[in-house]
C-alpha cells in the first residue's frame, strides 16, 4: 500500500475545463499529478469547494484518485478574493471527513496555492502529518508585473502567503527560478524547498507524425485544420488560456495591426479561452480588435477538452504566450509537445518550458513591434519553423509525469522524515 494523499484545491476543482474563470494550468496540473501518483501506488484524495448543489459528495476521477466536494458557502457567485471568508467552513469539512477515518489515515497533505495552504496549514496540526506545499502563482510576483488594467493582490493574500511559506514542511517549486523567488521573497528555508518540473501527457499530446521533418509537420498539421474546419493556408497564431491582463492576449492583438501596418501578411489569431477576473474581458478583446480594424482576423473560441485541444496546437504555425508572469507555462510545455513552435514572454518557468532557439522564441517584454518582428519572422521562414517544431517535440519529450509523480514521492518522504 502506497502513501495517502490528501490534496487541498480549495478555488478550482480539477473537474472543471481549464480556460476559463479560475480553471487554468493548475486545474490540469493537479489532475495529472495525481493520476501519475496513483499508477505509482499512492491513494489520493482531492477536496475542493462544492459548486453546485447537484455535485456529488464523492467523484472517482481515475482509479486510486477520488475528489470531494465540500460545502463552503453559497455554491454560486462568490468570486476568489472572498473565499478566505470560507476558509474556516473548508477546512472544518475536511477535518470531518478524516475523522471519520482510523487514526493516522493519511501520511501527507498536499495544498495548492495559498488559500489551500491555509487549510492544510491546520489541517496538518491537528493529524500531526507533513505539509507539502505549491504556491502555483505568488502575490509578490504578479504586483511586480501588472498589465494594464490589473488590480494588485490583496494585503490578506501577502499575509496568508507569508504564513503558508512558514507552515510548510516543504516547498514545491516548478522552476528553479520559482524557487529562488519563494527562498528571496519569502525567506523560505533553502532546505525545504524542492525543485519538481510540471509534466506533459505525451501520448495525448504528440505531432500526428512519426518523422519530425518540414514534410510530416505540415502534413499533420493539414489533418488537424481539416477536422477543426480551418482554411489549409492560413497562417495561424494560437492564444490557450484565460483572458486576462496577466497572460496578455491584447498584446498580440496590437502586434496584429503593426505586422498589418508594415505590409506584410496578418496572420489569423485564434483565442481559445474564456473571460477571468472581468466578465467582460473577452469582449475587451474583440473590441479592441474592432477599433484596430482586425475583426477578420480575431477568430476567438470557447475552451476545449484536452484532446481537441492538442488538434488545436497541430493545427497553428505558432503558439504565442505573451504573459506578463508565468510560474510554468503548461500550455507551452503542451503545444511542443505537439510539435508546434512557442513564442513566449521570456518570464518565470516560460525561460525553462520555452528553449529559446531550439523549441521556440523568448521575446523580451511586451512591445507589439518586437512581437510582430517574432511572429513575422517565423512565419515567413518555414524551414527555421519546422526545426523548431521538431526540437519542440525533442524537449518536451524530457518532461512526463510519470518522473513528476516519482520525484513528488520522494518530497512527501522528505518532508515527512524532516518532521
Amino acid at each position: 500500500m502506497g502513501l495517502r494523499i490528501a490534496m487541498l484545491c480549495v478555488h478550482t476543482s480539477p473537474l472543471d475545463q481549464p480556460g476559463t474563470g479560475d480553471a487554468g494550468g493548475m486545474n490540469v496540473y493537479v489532475t495529472e499529478l495525481a493520476s501519475a501518483l496513483a499508477a505509482q501506488d499512492a491513494q489520493v484524495e482531492i477536496f475542493t469547494r462544492s459548486t453546485s448543489s447537484l455535485l456529488p459528495d464523492v467523484v472517482e476521477m481515475t482509479p486510486g484518485v477520488l475528489v470531494r466536494h465540500i460545502p463552503a458557502g453559497p455554491y454560486e457567485g462568490l468570486d476568489k478574493n472572498e473565499l478566505p471568508g470560507q476558509l474556516c467552513a473548508f477546512t472544518s469539512g475536511v477535518l470531518r471527513t478524516e475523522a471519520g477515518r482510523a487514526p493516522g489515515w493519511y501520511d501527507a497533505i498536499h495544498s495548492h496555492y495559498w488559500l489551500s495552504g491555509q487549510v492544510g496549514w491546520l489541517a496538518a496540526d491537528r493529524w500531526d502529518v507533513p505539509l507539502v506545499h505549491t504556491m502555483h502563482t505568488m502575490a509578490k510576483v504578479k504586483n511586480a508585473t501588472l498589465g494594464p488594467g490589473d488590480e494588485p493582490e490583496p494585503r490578506g493574500r501577502l499575509i496568508g502567503e507569508d504564513q503558508v511559506v512558514a507552515a510548510a514542511d516543504a516547498l514545491v517549486a516548478s522552476t528553479a527560478e520559482e524557487a529562488s523567488d519563494l527562498i528571496d521573497l519569502y525567506d523560505a528555508d533553502p532546505d525545504g524547498v524542492h525543485v519538481v518540473a510540471p509534466g506533459v501527457d505525451l501520448d495525448l499530446f504528440h505531432p500526428d507524425t512519426a518523422v519530425l521533418d518540414g514534410a510530416g509537420l505540415a502534413a499533420a498539421q493539414r489533418r488537424a485544420r481539416l477536422s477543426l474546419g480551418l482554411p489549409p493556408e492560413e497562417p495561424i497564431v494560437l492564444f490557450a488560456g484565460r483572458i486576462q491582463p496577466l497572460k496578455a492576449p491584447d498584446v498580440l492583438v496590437h502586434a496584429l495591426a503593426e505586422i498589418r501596418d508594415r505590409g506584410d501578411r496578418v496572420p489569423m489569431l485564434v483565442v481559445l479561452g474564456g473571460s477571468s477576473g472581468r466578465l467582460s474581458s473577452a469582449q475587451e478583446l474583440q473590441d479592441l480588435a474592432a477599433g484596430l480594424g482586425l475583426s477578420d482576423r480575431l477568430l476567438l473560441r470557447p475552451p476545449v477538452p484536452r484532446a481537441e485541444l492538442a488538434a488545436w496546437f497541430r493545427a497553428a504555425d505558432l503558439v504565442a504566450m505573451p504573459s506578463r508572469s508565468e510560474s510554468f507555462g503548461l500550455v507551452a510545455a503542451e503545444a511542443q509537445a505537439c510539435g508546434t513552435p512557442v513564442v513566449a514572454t521570456g518570464v518565470g518557468g516560460l525561460r525553462t518550458v520555452v528553449a529559446d532557439g531550439r523549441s521556440g522564441v523568448l521575446v523580451r517584454g511586451h512591445d507589439p513591434r518586437l512581437w510582430a518582428g517574432a511572429l513575422t519572422g517565423l512565419l515567413r521562414d518555414d524551414e527555421r519553423r519546422h526545426a523548431l517544431g521538431a526540437g519542440a517535440r525533442r524537449h518536451a519529450e524530457q518532461m512526463g509525469w510519470d518522473a513528476a509523480a516519482s520525484a513528488m514521492l520522494k518530497v512527501y518522504e522528505m518532508a515527512r522524515e524532516r518532521r
